[in-house]
């Protein structure tokens, strides 16, 4: 088992932060994730808001992974997510829902308001593999590698969103034309994803998930209309 920790403190309030935490699927730092799909959402006596969702990702595998280790390069995830507004946190527990023998991540995300106005993100993760042969922490110590770069492009995209929020204030229509773009048919899909099912880059840093400057600002184009 490898375990990851890490803490980041956002300048923006907590309400901010947290709505681009919900709102950060698509973005150009997420090109792996296909789908995302609330399945339930109800409110506790306590005022805390609960929401389900599941999400699909499409993965690749690294060069040295046995031939048939799975069936699809895709996985479902669950995602489980209490907004507490009065305690001014959000909990959020990820789990992949398949490929679990080979590798399980469990992640937790606690997002809290700090005294001085600002949010600190907590992140935890558990990366686990059942496989055995003698692969087990070579497929783990590839987990973590990955995982780790997911959390740095994870927060840039939560961090572009927050761009686009604080312009929203300047311009209203803004987060309206990116909600309409977050629900269009094309909003998952990217042109420049590789069908590949295995990565040429062995430090587990995903091709189909990097995202270049130039492709933020021409995503960025779509959204504010100018493309």
């Amino acid at each position: 088992m490898k375990f990851f920790s890490q803490s980041f403190l956002y300048d923006d309030p907590w309400s901010i932060v947290s709505l681009a935490f919900f709102l950060r699927y698509p973005n150009p730092y997420a090109a792996h994730v296909v789908s995302c799909d609330v399945i339930d959402r109800h409110q506790t006596e306590s005022g805390s808001l609960l929401t389900t969702r599941l999400i699909l990702k499409r993965g690749a595998l690294p060069r040295w992974a046995p031939q048939g280790i799975i069936s699809r390069a895709e996985s479902w995830v669950i995602e489980e997510s209490e907004v507490d507004p009065f305690g001014k946190f959000v909990r959020c527990r990820t789990k992949n829902l398949d490929h679990v023998k080979v590798m399980q991540i469990e992640e937790t995300q606690l997002f809290e308001q700090n005294e001085d106005g600002r949010t600190m993100q907590t992140t935890e993760a558990y990366i686990t593999s059942k496989f055995g042969w003698g692969m087990t922490k070579r497929i783990e110590s590839h987990g973590l590698a990955r995982f780790k770069a997911h959390v740095q492009r994870s927060r840039q995209g939560v961090s572009l969103i927050l761009d686009l929020i604080r312009q929203a204030r300047l311009q209203p229509m803004a987060l309206s034309s990116y909600i309409t773009h977050l629900h269009s048919e094309h909003s998952f899909a990217s042109t420049d994803t590789p069908t590949s099912s295995h990565s040429s880059d062995n430090t587990g840093h995903a091709p189909e998930e990097y995202s270049s400057t130039t492709t933020e600002n021409t995503w960025l184009g779509k959204i504010w209309g100018g493309r």
